[in-house]
């Protein structure tokens, strides 16, 4: 099996799954209670805390979710109430996950106005990033921007924005969406406010993600109950799954190299094939999209699956939909119509690029209409 569809979801690390099964058998305690169980299970919360703040590079604070969804939501729905004051102007994307784009269409109802900042083409020499901060004005309540783009790779310099946004207007909170670049780019170009993270992206397991917190920065909790973490995200906190996330985040290797060399690779492979447009650019380099021009993605990613070769035709979030995201970045329909997303990890080999580039290669001389 080739599996290269790690944007949608990663298999789990055999330490992650070692580490959840232990905790679950061993490490079962309430964190919130007083006895030696709870001690242990909170000792286990806080180490797993330090683990992913240290890769960060961050010391804020760290709140566990059950993912990068809820997160995202507790961000979007929660500053606007923690910050009533502050304006009723947000400045996001035109590329955002949905559970990021979503939320902010609930608060564009709600009376709130959402300024959308498009992407630049391919070649276009404007500083892009800049956009989104002229965008910023006295009324900006925050600002919310995806590192990562999960269909093209396509990478926004956050710490860039967060440090002129903060010098046009000081209140303004700055968030990210950082879940497909957490510890596959340099934390040295991530720095904001608030960030969400998602533990299966990097090979820990789904049902448990992280909303981090720079100190002096307050929100509005979207669950209210038993007050648990700082009152802030109340439920009892999955032990087995946060030592699971933690040991994920120390796992993950430096790949930029290895990554750099495979999409290389890749491309220059895909290069050698008949009627191959590559839709990634500024991407990381873990991800890339490309257009197999004459084949519908859906045909040709079921025809590759029956070699075992896993691949997306776009955001696992959005089901048998053709991308508007890719529109966004001047992929005309037809090519969005044939889009295939490839997405490696620190698993992935030369081989398998080869195995794929030759499944394409039969797949094109196949199925092409």
């Amino acid at each position: 099996m080739i599996y290269l569809d790690n944007s949608s979801t990663t298999r789990p690390l055999d330490s992650v799954i070692k580490a959840v099964s232990d905790n679950m058998a061993d490490n079962f305690g309430n964190a919130s209670s007083l006895h030696r169980m709870g001690v242990n299970a909170e000792k286990t919360l806080k180490e797993a805390k330090k683990t992913i703040l240290d890769r960060l590079s961050a010391d804020g604070e760290l709140y566990f979710t059950s993912g990068a969804t809820e997160s995202n939501n507790t961000v979007l729905f929660g500053i606007p109430k923690a910050y009533r004051h502050n304006g009723k102007r947000i400045v996001t994307t035109s590329f955002e996950h949905p559970s990021v784009a979503n939320p902010l269409k609930k608060l564009e109802e709600a009376g709130y106005e959402i300024v959308r900042v498009k992407p630049p083409k391919r070649g276009e020499t404007q500083d892009y990033e800049q956009r989104i901060i002229d965008a910023v004005d006295d009324n900006t309540l925050m600002v919310s921007a995806m590192w990562v783009n999960n269909e093209t790779g396509f990478i926004t310099d956050i710490a860039k924005i967060y440090t002129a946004v903060k010098r046009r207007n000081p209140k303004t909170i700055v968030h990210s969406d950082a879940v497909q670049g957490f510890c596959k780019l340099p934390s040295k170009g991530l720095k904001a406010d608030l960030i969400s993270l998602s533990a299966h992206k990097i090979h820990g397991t789904k049902g448990i993600g992280a909303l981090y917190c720079a100190k002096g920065v307050r929100f509005e909790p979207l669950l209210y109950g038993g007050g648990q973490q700082k009152n802030l995200r109340s439920g009892t906190e999955p032990i087995d799954l946060i030592a699971g996330f933690a040991e994920a985040v120390r796992s993950y290797p430096d790949c930029a190299e290895k990554y750099a060399e495979l999409n290389g690779m890749l491309e220059k492979r895909l290069a050698e094939l008949p009627d191959i447009a590559v839709n990634s650019y500024n991407n990381a380099k873990n991800i890339l999209n490309f257009s197999v021009r004459g084949v519908r993605s859906e045909i040709m990613l079921h025809f590759l699956e029956e070699r075992e070769i896993y691949v997306s035709s776009g955001s696992a979030c959005s089901k048998g939909k053709t991308s508007g995201v890719l529109a966004e970045f001047g992929v005309p329909d037809r090519d969005a119509d044939c889009a295939i997303r490839v997405s490696m990890s620190p698993f992935t080999a030369e081989s398998d690029i080869d195995a794929l580039v030759t499944g394409i290669s039969d797949g094109i001389k196949r199925l092409r209409r």
